[in-house]
C-alpha cells in the first residue's frame, strides 16, 4: 500500500501538471506543499525507485503510467469529498480543504465510488477544479 507521503506527493504533481502542462519542477513541488527542497529530492528519488514518476537530473517531473493513476485516483478521492463537505456538511473553505486532506487517506475505493453516486457523479469541485474520470 502507498504511504500517505507519497500520495501527498503524487497528487501535489498532478495538481501542477493541470495548471503547468506537465511541466513540474522541484522547485514547484517545494513551494505547493511547503517542503525543503532535500525533502523534495529525497521523496523524488523513492517514488522514481518505486516506478510512480519519471525525472533525470535538471528535467521536468512527469508520471509513469502507474504513477499518474494512483495520483488521478488520491486527487479524485480529494476533491470527491471537498465537495460533500462543502455542499453537504457546509464547511469553510479552509476548513474542506484540510478535512479533505485528511479523509483523501483515508477513504477506500469503494467509499469514494458511493460518494461520487450520492453526489450525483459530479464533475467538478468546489474549488473549481475537474474532478478526474476514474475507471475502476
Amino acid at each position: 500500500m502507498i504511504t500517505k507521503n507519497r500520495e501527498d506527493y503524487l497528487r501535489a504533481i498532478f495538481c501542477l501538471s493541470e495548471n503547468k502542462n506537465n511541466e513540474i519542477k522541484s522547485m514547484d513541488i517545494v513551494d505547493f506543499l511547503n517542503v525543503s527542497k532535500p525533502a523534495v529530492s529525497e521523496m523524488l528519488e523513492k517514488l522514481k525507485e518505486e516506478k510512480y514518476v519519471k525525472k533525470t537530473p535538471y528535467s521536468h517531473i512527469s508520471f509513469t503510467n502507474k504513477g499518474f493513476k494512483e495520483a488521478k485516483k488520491i486527487t479524485y478521492k480529494h476533491r470527491i469529498v471537498e465537495l460533500f463537505l462543502k455542499e453537504v456538511l457546509n464547511f469553510t473553505d479552509k476548513e474542506m480543504h484540510e478535512e479533505a486532506h485528511l479523509l483523501e487517506h483515508a477513504m477506500s475505493d469503494k467509499f469514494a465510488k458511493k460518494l461520487s453516486k450520492f453526489l450525483k457523479n459530479p464533475k467538478v469541485c468546489p474549488c473549481g477544479n475537474k474532478i478526474p474520470n476514474i475507471e475502476w
